[in-house]
């Protein structure tokens, strides 16, 4: 540092957002595609999409959200996620994490609910209730 300049100590939070993009089956294999917005790429077929929903961009850019730090109350203002937003108040850096998506699915064997993130293709589950295990395709 040289003479005059002030140290800031600027802090880098993150938030996770509220709003979730839908998620996409892909056109040509009706597989999962991977959750998000813009070009996306199918991991079952390879198959490459677009994904666009005009709705949730404009839910991120009004998303509001308390600073972590301060609590002022921030508007994100940014159609993308992961998002970078300043505080005006306290001046640390947020970072917007999009939200982490879970569906709920029932064990066939107990009925037990299960709250899973869904991923492209097939996958075993174990019931935590019951100990059977069972396919889940997305």
């Amino acid at each position: 540092m040289t003479e005059g300049e002030v140290e800031v100590d600027i802090a880098l939070l993150e938030v996770e957002s509220e709003i979730s993009p839908p998620l996409i089956n892909c056109p040509n294999c009706n597989g999962l595609l991977p959750l998000g917005l813009g070009t996306k790429t199918c991991t079952l077929c390879d198959a490459v999409v677009n994904v666009e929903h005009e709705a949730t961009r404009k839910e991120w850019v009004e998303e509001r959200f308390a600073c972590p730090n301060c609590s002022k109350v921030l508007v994100c203002g940014v159609e993308e996620r992961p998002a970078k937003v300043a505080c005006s108040s306290c001046s640390n850096q947020i970072v917007v994490k999009p939200k982490v998506v879970k569906v709920e699915i029932t064990c066939p064997s107990c009925e037990r609910r299960l709250r899973l993130k869904p991923r492209p293709g097939s996958r075993q589950v174990n019931c935590p209730a019951c100990d059977d295990a069972f396919k889940v395709t997305f």
